[in-house]
């Protein structure tokens, strides 16, 4: 896991060379999964932030991402970096600085694509993707993009032989060659402000935004060229799409939430039909976290700490509400018949003890 180490943004704070902010370490962090034991922890950087970032958020909002033998953390606009899994530095690459809408802060995390690792920095100004290689952070190449500031972290999936990332974003959802960084394909639709990110399965891709509008698009994979009112658009519902939290595809069906609401909508992934809408999980309010999907059970994480599990089946059913004693935004983690949460205070492994 990453975070960034220093003074709170928000507190009053001495006046530095660069700003209102004091200097921040910004580490990566091993813990054992069996004890919470820390393995290592190194700091990637020391920066002093060039802006702020939204009161629920922090500097380390990023997910770092692994493929068991090296793990690559993003900091935006500090910098990519990689480890070993025994915590050895591989290397690092800065790409520059983000501007990010009313200082919201940056958080989309990079995904692995066959050799490559993608990063996504959409900005207020000069949006970017990027692929670097993975073990030496060379840049395999670079393309501008037409998008303003969003925070959807990509999705890689293979069609027809060739590896394809695809983002979520205002303007359009594009999906690019891994191999290349051309645009195989495009599609308009979305809202402002995107953040969730795609989930693919049934050989399509689902992609949803939620503020100031609502739109859940099913698109058919396999397509190329602007698919913004075509065919290849499978499905698509205009009503309780979520703000931050990702759907998740488990099954037949994929959920979301209403904005950041605990309120579920479930649908049929293959053709969008309606199984239920707007339905509130009791016990929860707010959701910032995606949901996940195991062993015929969702679960559905609330801000205030709060887990409930959900039966996978035709009808919202709630089998318990868990309560831990801190908040929670981080979306769980599931590793065989175990759980983390990343709270604000603590992390926690839930399982069979």
């Amino acid at each position: 896991m990453s975070s960034a180490a220093g003074g709170d943004p928000y507190a009053p704070q001495p006046e530095t060379a660069q700003g209102k902010f004091p200097m921040y370490q910004f580490d990566v962090v091993c813990l054992d999964r069996r004890t919470g034991k820390l393995l290592w922890q190194k700091t990637a950087c020391e920066a002093v932030p060039h802006e702020g970032h939204h009161a629920d958020g922090n500097f380390a909002s990023f997910s770092p991402v692994t493929d068991g033998e090296k793990v690559w953390a993003n900091f935006g606009s500090r910098g990519v970096h990689c480890y070993d899994v025994e915590g050895n530095h591989q290397w690092s690459r800065d790409l520059g600085i983000l501007k990010i809408h009313n200082a919201f802060g940056e958080g989309s995390s990079p995904a692995l694509a066959g050799e490559a690792l993608v990063v996504v920095m959409d900005s207020q100004e000069n949006s970017r993707i990027y692929a670097l290689h993975k073990d030496t952070g060379e840049i395999l190449w670079e393309k501008k993009r037409d998008e303003p500031t969003s925070w959807s972290t990509p999705v890689t999936v293979e069609v027809d032989g060739k590896m394809q990332v695809i983002v979520n974003a205002v303007q359009r959802v594009r999906s690019y060659d891994a191999a290349t960084g051309e645009v195989i394909w495009e599609c308009g639709g979305q809202t402002r402000n995107v953040i969730p990110s795609p989930v693919v399965g049934f050989g399509m891709v689902f992609c949803t935004s939620g503020f100031r509008g609502s739109k859940l698009q099913g698109i058919e994979l396999g397509h190329t060229g602007d698919l913004t009112g075509t065919a290849a658009v499978l499905w698509e519902i205009d009503k309780y799409a979520p703000y931050v939290p990702s759907p998740v595809l488990y099954g037949e069906k994929i959920y979301v939430c209403s904005g950041n609401k605990a309120i579920v909508s479930c649908y049929e992934a293959r053709t969008g039909r309606m199984i239920f809408e707007k339905q509130p999980l009791e016990g929860l309010n707010e959701i910032y976290a995606s949901p996940a999907g195991a062993a015929e059970r969702l679960y559905f994480v609330g801000r205030d700490g709060k887990t409930a599990v959900v039966r996978y089946g035709d009808t919202l059913e709630v089998l318990a509400v868990n309560t831990l004693e801190d908040k929670i935004d981080a979306s769980p983690a599931l590793v065989g018949d175990e759980i983390y949460l990343k709270g604000k205070n603590y992390i926690y492994c839930i399982g069979k003890g």
